[in-house]
C-alpha cells in the first residue's frame, strides 16, 4: 500500500496571457502534469475553463499528492480550448513551466513566466502557484437561492452567478468557489447544491471573513456586479431544518450614489451543513475489498497467436502486450484484495469441445471456478489455453461486462461499502456489440464498479474513446446517461517505451475517485469510518 503523503491543493492564477483567439480574447484552461519517467508525463489534473480571459483565477484547485521522500517534477500547462474535445492537443497552447512540487511547496507564492518552448517566452504571461495542504477531509454544503436582483442586461433579465472568497492571512481576498452559470434571464434563482472542502472555503476557521459576490454573467468575460456582501461560516451555518439566512446584496457604488438605495437583492442561505468527506483510503483502510477480473480478446483479429505479428505472440523473453497489460495493473490492484484469487475471462474464441463461440470462458476452463491464483496464476492460465483456442469473432464487450455487473449487484444489496469491483478488459480495439456494450455501461455506473479497457495494437480507437466518455457524457441508445463515469480507456502503445508502472499509473488513476464517487452517491460511509480528528 501507498506510504503516508499529504494532498496539497494548488491554487492558480495567470496574467497577461497571449491572445489566440479572433474577435474575442483567449478561453484559458490549466493542466498539470506528473513526470512518470522515460519522458513521458501523466496529467494529475486541471482546472475549469473560463470563457474570454487573458488574467484568469481559476476557481478548481489542482490537488495533488505530496510525497516527501521523491523528486516530483511537475508541468503546468495552459491552453486556450475552442472546442468539447478533452484531448489538449487541437487546442493553442498559451505556455507552461517546470518546476517541482517541492518548488511550490517551499515558496509562499510562486510566480514564474510562461514559456512557449525553452528559453522562448509566451508574450508578458506569468503563472502564479500557491500550495495549501488539505489537512481537513470535512466539506461546506450549501443550498443558495436570491430574490429581486437588480436587471443588468437591455433586452433581458440578470443571468446571474455567485462568487465566494476567503480572506488570506495576508488580508487579500482568494476565490474559492464559482457557481454554475446556467441560471438564464432570472432575478430569483436558485443555484444547484455544491460542496466546497472546509480547508479550501476558509482553512478550518469558521470565523474567517468570507466575501459573496453575485454578478451577471456576460459571454464576452465582461461580468456586471449586481451586489456582495460578507459573512462567515458560524453566519451561514444557521441556515438549515427550515430556517433561512438571509443577505442583503449590495452593491457599493449604487450605496455611495444613492441616499434612497435599499439592496440589488436578497440573497438566501436555504441550507449550509459541514459533512464528513471520505477518502479513498478511509475506504480501503476501513475494510473495502476491491474484486480484480481480467477479460482477454481472443477475436481473429489478433491475427494467428503461432506469428511473430500477432498480438497473441509470446516472444523468445516470454512476453506480449497482453502479458504486460496484465502484469502492470494486476500488480498494483492485488494488494487491495486479500485472497489474491482473481477471476479471468477470454472473449470472441471458439472453444473446445463444441467449438462454439463464447463471449465469456474461463482461461481456466473451468466454468464453475473461474478463479487465478495470483497475478502469475492469470498469466499461467493465459499461456496454457492459447494453443487449445481458435481466434474468431465477433468482438462483444457486453457479456463480460454484465458478468462481473451480477457480482457488483449482489454485493451492492448488502448496503456496505464492503466490495468494489475492477474490470480490465485487454482488447485490439475493433468493437462489434456497441449499443448492447453502452447500456451495459449505464447499468453498471449504477454499481461498485470500474472498467479500465487497455487497447493494444495500432487499430483506431475511436468507439473506446467514446466509451471513456471524456468527450461528453456516455449515454445508451435510448438516451440514458450514466450515473457516473466509470470507463477509462489508455492505448497501451503510448506505453511502449516507459516503464510497466507508468501504465498502471495511468489506467489506476481514476481508480480511486470513481470508488468514492460510488458510496457518496449511496450515502455509504467506510466499514470502520476513521476516528476524526478535527484539525
Amino acid at each position: 500500500m501507498a506510504g503516508c503523503v499529504s494532498r496539497v491543493e494548488l491554487s492558480v492564477t495567470c496574467r497577461n496571457l497571449l491572445d489566440r483567439d479572433l474577435g474575442s480574447r483567449s478561453d484559458p484552461l490549466c493542466v498539470v502534469l506528473q513526470d512518470v519517467g522515460g519522458g513521458r508525463w501523466a496529467e494529475l489534473d486541471r482546472t475549469e475553463r473560463i470563457k474570454n480571459c487573458q488574467n484568469p483565477e481559476f476557481c478548481k484547485k489542482l490537488v495533488v499528492d505530496y510525497y516527501f521522500e521523491k523528486v516530483q517534477k511537475l508541468k503546468f500547462g495552459v491552453y486556450d480550448i475552442d472546442n468539447k474535445s478533452f484531448d489538449l492537443n487541437d487546442d493553442d497552447y498559451l505556455g507552461g513551466i517546470e518546476c517541482t512540487l517541492g518548488q511550490v511547496v517551499s515558496s509562499s507564492v510562486f510566480t514564474r513566466s510562461l514559456e512557449l518552448k525553452q528559453g522562448k517566452p509566451a508574450g508578458k504571461g506569468t503563472i502564479t502557484i500557491s500550495a495549501e495542504e488539505i489537512k481537513d477531509t470535512r466539506v461546506v454544503s450549501l443550498e443558495i437561492e436570491a430574490r429581486n436582483l437588480d436587471k443588468k442586461d437591455l433586452l433581458g433579465k440578470s443571468d446571474p452567478f455567485l462568487e465566494f472568497y476567503k480572506q488570506s492571512d495576508a488580508g487579500m481576498w482568494q476565490l474559492v468557489y464559482r457557481s454554475e452559470v446556467v441560471i438564464k434571464n432570472n432575478l430569483n434563482p436558485c443555484w444547484r447544491k455544491f460542496s466546497v472542502p472546509l480547508q479550501t472555503f476558509c482553512g478550518g476557521d469558521f470565523d474567517k471573513p468570507i466575501k459573496v459576490q453575485c454578478a451577471d454573467h456576460d459571454s464576452d468575460g465582461s461580468h456586471d456586479l449586481i451586489g456582495t456582501f460578507e459573512t462567515n461560516l458560524t453566519q451561514l451555518q444557521k441556515a438549515g431544518d427550515g430556517s433561512v439566512v438571509e443577505f442583503e446584496c449590495i452593491h457599493p457604488e449604487k450605496k455611495r450614489k444613492k441616499k434612497s438605495y435599499k439592496n440589488s437583492g436578497i440573497i438566501r442561505i436555504k441550507s449550509c451543513k459541514v459533512e464528513i468527506e471520505y477518502s479513498f483510503l478511509d475506504y480501503v483502510m476501513g475494510g473495502c475489498q476491491i474484486n480484480f477480473t481480467v477479460g482477454v480478446d481472443f477475436t481473429g483479429s489478433n491475427g494467428d497467436p503461432r506469428s511473430p505479428d500477432s498480438l497473441h505472440y509470446i516472444s523468445p523473453d516470454g512476453i506480449n502486450e497482453y502479458l504486460i497489460a496484465i502484469w502492470s495493473v494486476g500488480s498494483v490492484v492485488q494488494d487491495y484484495d486479500t485472497d489474491k484469487l482473481f477471476p479471468a475471462f477470454g472473449f470472441g474464441a471458439q472453444v473446445p469441445p463444441s467449438w462454439q463461440v463464447s463471449h465469456e470462458f474461463a482461461l481456466n476452463f473451468n466454468p464453475s471456478n473461474p478463479y487465478c491464483q495470483g497475478i502469475q496464476g492469470i498469466v499461467d492460465a493465459y499461456r496454457q489455453i492459447l494453443p487449445q483456442i481458435r481466434l474468431y469473432g465477433p468482438t462483444n464487450f457486453s457479456p463480460i461486462i454484465n458478468h462481473v455487473a451480477r457480482f457488483a449487484a449482489h454485493s451492492a444489496q448488502q448496503g456496505t461499502a464492503s466490495q468494489y469491483f475492477i474490470l480490465l478488459i485487454i482488447t485490439d480495439g475493433e468493437i462489434t456489440d456497441l449499443d448492447q456494450t453502452r447500456q451495459a455501461i449505464v447499468n453498471a455506473s449504477k454499481l461498485p464498479m470500474s472498467i479500465i479497457i487497455v487497447g493494444v495494437g495500432e487499430a483506431d480507437f475511436k468507439a473506446m474513446e467514446f466509451l471513456d466518455g471524456d468527450n461528453g457524457v456516455l449515454k445508451s441508445l435510448t438516451g440514458e446517461p450514466v450515473a457516473r463515469d466509470i470507463v477509462q480507456f489508455v492505448p497501451f502503445r503510448q506505453f511502449k517505451n516507459a516503464p510497466r508502472e507508468a501504465l498502471s499509473q495511468m489506467v489506476l488513476a481514476e481508480v480511486p475517485k470513481q470508488l468514492v464517487s460510488y458510496y457518496k452517491w449511496q450515502g455509504w460511509p467506510p466499514v470502520k469510518p476513521p476516528e476524526i480528528k478535527k484539525v
